[in-house]
């Protein structure tokens, strides 16, 4: 008979393998902190294994080919000198649910057509270009060298857009206007009014509500809370705060006190988590903005 210390050592490398294998399988490693490890030769979120309940798949017909829209995540090493500790995540936060399930509900609640796969690359890819829509999770920690900046800068100022999103309190929401400092030195964010033309698109939206992540979310409905509080500051607070160009063009929205992602990223692990934050707060922000700067 197996003696018992060894049963549960057993036990404890069978499980840590069965979320590996759940959490990062298929090109990613689970690391924690709602991060995984992805190398470089992983080029789009399909390659990657769920984190969640599964994603769709769907095709769209051969006379589109490239000429689709496509989610494409911005990978970035963190800011040695930003906010340290643990849940504060990283580029792969809610990677790649989040960016498949959005992808999807997008191509199926408008005339857009999307690319089923996704897109991961670095600011300084020639590919670019190529991608107007840019999303990057977790800006709190986000680092740029000064050769992403310069073409982050040069790929908004020629029509690109990006969407940045979980992120919580005063510390990280100082790293993300830090980075972005580095460039547009010259501009400033500002709230976007709920009268701007972006909530009233494809849904009308009247509120800039909180998306609380999935544990806290299935909670809420015993405790009320959707906040984070591990970190410091106001995090109670949801700010949509926007650069816009010299003719006012949104370039940058940062969705600040708010886990959209994971209303995308977790839409199908509770019914309640699905229809208070998901269906209600994740998947209308979410196709409102990409369906906006791509029309506009």
């Amino acid at each position: 008979m197996m003696k018992r210390t060894g049963l549960i050592t057993l036990l404890f490398l069978l499980a840590t393998a069965l979320v590996v294998a759940q959490r990062g399988g298929g090109g990613g490693r689970f690391i924690g902190g709602g991060e995984i490890f992805v190398g470089e030769d992983v080029h789009t979120a399909r390659e990657i294994g769920t984190r969640s309940v599964g994603t769709p798949v769907w095709t769209n017909a051969p006379p589109f080919g490239k000429d689709v829209f496509t989610y494409a995540r911005i990978r970035y090493d963190k800011n040695p000198d930003g906010p340290k500790g643990r849940g504060l995540g990283g580029w792969t936060t809610d990677l790649p649910d989040s960016d498949l399930n959005l992808s999807y509900r997008l191509q199926q609640m408008t005339s857009l057509k999307v690319d089923p796969d996704g897109r991961l690359l670095h600011l300084t890819d020639p590919e670019l270009v190529n991608y107007p829509f840019l999303f990057l999770s977790a800006p709190g920690v986000m680092g740029f060298s000064a050769a992403e900046a310069a073409a982050l800068r040069k790929h908004l100022l020629n029509g690109g857009f990006l969407l940045m999103d979980d992120f919580w309190g005063d510390a990280e929401w100082a790293n993300c206007e830090q980075m972005m400092k580095m460039v547009f030195p010259e501009r400033d964010f500002f709230e976007l009014p709920l009268d701007h033309p972006l909530y009233h698109g494809v849904f009308e939206i009247k509120a800039k509500m909180q998306c609380a992540n999935s544990v806290l979310g299935v909670h809420s409905e015993f405790t009320g809370v959707t906040w984070e509080n591990n970190h410091p500051g106001d995090v109670r607070t949801v700010h949509h705060r926007a650069i816009a160009d010299a003719k006012g063009r949104l370039m940058v929205l940062a969705l600040h006190n708010t886990d959209t992602g994971d209303g995308w990223e977790r839409e199908g692990e509770s019914d309640y988590y699905f229809h208070n934050f998901s269906e209600k707060i994740a998947y209308p922000l979410g196709v409102n903005i990409i369906y906006y700067v791509m029309t506009h």
